[in-house]
């Protein structure tokens, strides 16, 4: 086997990244993505060639608007970036075609319900507008982009030219959320059949507004983007929504819990999240030094009332270290000798995350970090066997920031196979039977951020973007690793992949660039 090409290097860049208020928020930086790779490209163009020392870039044109978030079009290649007050367009060469402005604009985080739709008494200044959210919608052509500014409104921008076609900002299910942090809210659109409407689940933190937000919730997206029903509820009544909220319970003896929302994708008929939240079960005073957790949270797709919740803890062991801090996660499959090495079968659907040893300091992890391996097989049968557990009256339903006391699971006969949607019993539903990863490599000099991978040739190959601004490629081919371009010093070799990813360093960097593969492996 050859070893991969060398990748690139950007010595010149300054690495942060997701642009904040900085007058309120902390830094999070499990969010600041050094040199990330924030997606993978899978389509069939030709790959452009690149000079041995020149790089494709974008930047926007003002030095301090940080780019946010990134999306590329699996038809055509098109980039779409949010940042600090922009979306762009560019072509896939990173050539800007449209710009669309959303800030700044007079707002004041205090308004509810904004200003746009009646006075406020609060003092209005001019405030940035931080992309939180940027989704592609295929079916309807167009953009969804969802901001910091008016307590968290979204806009619904065409895809050819970032035509705004709806910003709907009149009721309370338009706003999402104020906090002004990128990188902790996520979304997953799901087509649903036999309606003309899309579902969207949005998890976001809060920052204590319970009253106005919830944390976790399952949304309509209708195909006109003035309807009056887009952002509703996939099911509201009397007494029941689609949607979690933060018991004022729990902010009372914790008032900085909150929960980030790291990852999200579907899978089946479910929706997972990968969450970061403190573990008010380790310290449920809130007096003693913050522990944090990470979780993995399922829901059924078609289980309107949340039902089928269920969320357990996740993270991996490497040399008897524990890594429990998600940073970043991508969804991909396991080659031929990967899935050899985890006896699965090749093309089995795999997560691939980074995870921070420890869990203490979240807003500033270790430098110590790990990439971990899942297979969605292993996720389904512990969150199966915890469901099962339940059911045989087996403890509690130990969710403890939801419930806020100890309710005992209760006895029922039901079979519960790999399609179970919950029931009105027995939930929600946590538990402290670990979802286990495999740790594949581990990096112990700087934190590892973002990653993404792809099967070149039977191999798994993981791009990792650390917090010092570099990339690295690692060949997961038997479990353990082979590590490839820890320094990545130019040149870059010819591409031999049409699979190019893009790569963004973080804060003060408002670029991005694109990296041909080149991965020499045969």
């Amino acid at each position: 086997m050859k070893p991969l090409s060398p990748a690139c290097h950007m010595p010149s860049l300054k690495m942060t990244f997701f642009g904040f208020d900085k007058r309120k928020y902390k830094r999070l930086s499990h969010q600041l993505v050094i040199g990330c790779v924030v997606a993978m490209l899978f389509y069939s163009f030709p790959v452009a060639s690149v000079g041995e020392d020149k790089f494709q870039t974008f930047s926007p044109s003002h030095s301090g608007w940080a780019l946010n978030h990134l999306v590329v079009h699996s038809g055509t290649g098109e980039v779409y970036i949010g940042g600090i007050n922009r979306i762009y367009k560019l072509s896939r060469n990173l050539s800007l075609l449209r710009t669309h402005e959303t800030g700044p604009n007079k707002d004041n985080e205090k308004c509810y319900p904004p200003p746009t739709v009646q006075p406020c008494t609060q003092d209005l200044h001019d405030t940035i507008n931080v992309n939180k959210l940027l989704m592609l919608d295929y079916k309807e052509n167009r953009l969804l982009a969802c901001g910091s500014l008016f307590q968290g409104i979204c806009q619904l921008l065409r895809l050819d030219d970032l035509f705004k076609l709806g910003e709907p900002n009149h009721r309370k299910e338009h706003y999402f959320s104020s906090v002004n942090v990128s990188g902790t809210m996520y979304g997953v659109i799901i087509e649903k059949p036999g309606t003309s409407w899309q579902t969207l689940y949005v998890g976001t933190p809060i920052d204590g507004k319970s009253e106005y937000f919830p944390t976790l919730s399952s949304r309509k997206l209708m195909p006109n983007a003035e309807d009056i029903d887009m952002f509703n509820y996939v099911y509201i009544d009397e007494f029941l929504s689609s949607q979690l909220k933060i018991p004022s319970d729990t902010l009372s003896s914790i008032p900085s819990f909150d929960i980030y929302y790291i990852y999200g994708f579907s899978l089946g008929r479910y929706v997972y999240f990968l969450t970061l939240q403190p573990d008010i079960g380790a310290h449920a005073d809130g007096t003693s030094d913050q522990f944090f957790t990470s979780k993995m949270v399922r829901l059924c797709i078609e289980d309107g009332n949340f039902y089928s919740y269920v969320e357990l803890p996740i993270g991996c062991v490497s040399a008897g270290i524990e890594y429990r801090l998600v940073q970043a996660a991508f969804l991909g499959k396991a080659g031929q000798y990967l899935a050899k090495s985890l006896n699965v079968p090749e093309g089995e659907d795999v997560l691939f995350a980074i995870f921070a040893k420890g869990q203490k300091s979240w807003e500033r992890p270790p430098k110590e970090s790990a990439l971990c391996v899942f297979t969605l097989t292993s996720v389904q049968k512990v969150i199966k066997d915890r469901v099962e557990s339940c059911y045989r009256g087996e403890g509690n339903l130990d969710l403890t920031w939801l419930i806020n006391k100890e309710l005992s699971c209760r006895y029922a006969p039901i079979k519960i196979n790999d399609e179970f949607c919950g029931q009105v019993i027995n939930q929600p539903l946590g538990g402290h039977a670990m979802v286990h990863g495999v740790s594949v490599y581990t990096d112990h000099s700087e934190s590892m951020t973002a990653v993404a991978a792809y099967v070149f040739n039977g191999h798994t190959v993981a791009f990792v973007g650390t917090k010092n601004g570099r990339v690295k490629k690692v060949n997961i081919t038997w479990v353990l690793p082979k590590l490839f371009n820890t320094r990545l010093q130019p040149p870059l070799s010819s591409s031999t992949s049409t699979s190019p990813p893009y790569l963004r360093p973080p804060k003060n960097m408002s670029s991005c660039f694109y990296l041909p593969l080149g991965l020499g492996v045969g």
